[in-house]
């Protein structure tokens, strides 16, 4: 099934080595070979255009809220926008989703044990031995979602199976955004066909 050309923030959020990376990838390839407006905000390539931005609380709270607006725009030009960020403080996610009119948050929850495992580049070592500081998941707490709208743990979840779950969600949620779309012009046109009627309507002299 084709989905809608309404667009949507798919917010991938986890610790580092969770396989969020992986799983947006993968639903960016299926979406664009599907012909769907998409885009991908790689949190990176981003710090690189503000190379300034550290890893504080402030700073990383700063770094979430300018990605939560980019995409926010990308999402009401009718653009599908993945982001696969750590995005480790609630708060942050809470109003990145406030930008958003689709906002799907999906949790990737492989265990800490897990992702140290799969860090082929050593960061959670270094962090362990001190050489890191405010490294998520070590010395920086992750904020674990309550209410994502999907929750995956790569540990136990083969790719494609995540893959077809966050496609799901999406499509569902074009769905509900039209549901609600329906009702409020139910609603107002319900509201303007009484005043046009209504016999104690005063009208402007």
């Amino acid at each position: 099934m084709r989905p809608k050309r309404t667009g949507a923030v798919l917010w991938f959020t986890g610790l580092s080595g969770s396989g969020k990376t992986t799983i947006a990838s993968n639903v960016y390839r299926e979406l664009e070979f599907d012909g769907v407006p998409v885009d991908y905000l790689d949190g990176d390539a981003i710090r690189a255009v503000f190379p300034a931005t550290g890893f504080s609380r402030e700073e990383r709270d700063a770094h979430v809220r300018r990605v939560g607006f980019l995409a926010s725009r990308l999402e009401r030009h009718g653009i599908v926008v993945l982001t696969a960020l750590i995005s480790p403080y609630a708060a942050s996610r809470a109003f990145a989703r406030t930008l958003c009119r689709n906002f799907i948050e999906i949790h990737v929850s492989t265990p800490l044990a897990v992702c140290e495992s799969r860090d082929v580049k050593g960061l959670y070592a270094k962090a362990r031995r001190g050489e890191l500081r405010s490294f998520t998941g070590i010395d920086d707490p992750y904020e674990t979602p309550s209410s994502a709208d999907i929750t995956i743990d790569t540990s136990v979840t083969p790719l494609e199976d995540a893959t077809r779950r966050v496609l799901h969600r999406l499509h569902r949620s074009y769905a509900q955004f039209e549901e609600q779309v329906l009702a409020r012009v139910t609603a107002d046109a319900h509201f303007d066909q009484k005043l046009s009627f209504s016999p104690n309507v005063a009208h402007e002299r």
